[in-house]
């Protein structure tokens, strides 16, 4: 069974450490499914990849579009994975099963450390998969830089 990725944003926000992560997993050669719980947040994430930095844009489409199978990182609010990504991102607290921490490279979940509800289900994803059998690890970037802090 795979392992899940638990990154517990405090320094910067979702809008900020998600291009990041997106980029370093590109750099990896992976496609990247992003899952999120809302439209608005979807939409939201559109525009500011778009808008990203001025060296470049993260090439990415929102999920019900006619290339969804060629996006190198895709949108989406549903489970099904059309661009055969190995990366599957969860914000949000998007529903993320144990079987399908198996099935990609990498899973990670990013949570805002500022929003009780958001650490609340944080901790009850890190409870029910690791119980279902997946290896999750911890990381927190609280000094600025990303570190390990826990492994299941």
């Amino acid at each position: 069974m795979g392992a899940v990725y638990f990154y517990h944003l405090t320094q910067r926000p979702l809008e900020a450490a998600l291009p990041l992560l997106l980029d370093r997993s590109l750099a990896q050669g992976w496609r990247v499914v992003v899952r999120g719980a809302t439209p608005r947040r979807i939409e939201m994430l559109d525009r500011q990849l778009w808008l990203g930095a001025e060296d470049g844009f993260l090439p990415h489409g929102v999920a019900g579009g006619p290339h969804d199978a060629d996006q190198p990182v895709l949108l989406t609010l549903e489970t099904d994975v059309p661009n055969r990504a190995a990366c599957l991102m969860g914000i949000e607290g998007a529903a993320i099963a144990a079987d399908e921490v198996g099935a990609f490279e990498r899973t990670c979940i990013l949570f805002d450390g500022g929003d009780g509800d958001a650490l609340a289900r944080a901790r009850d994803q890190w409870r029910d998969l690791t119980r279902a059998g997946c290896k999750a690890v911890y990381w927190s970037e609280e000094t600025g830089a990303w570190q390990k802090k826990a492994e299941s």
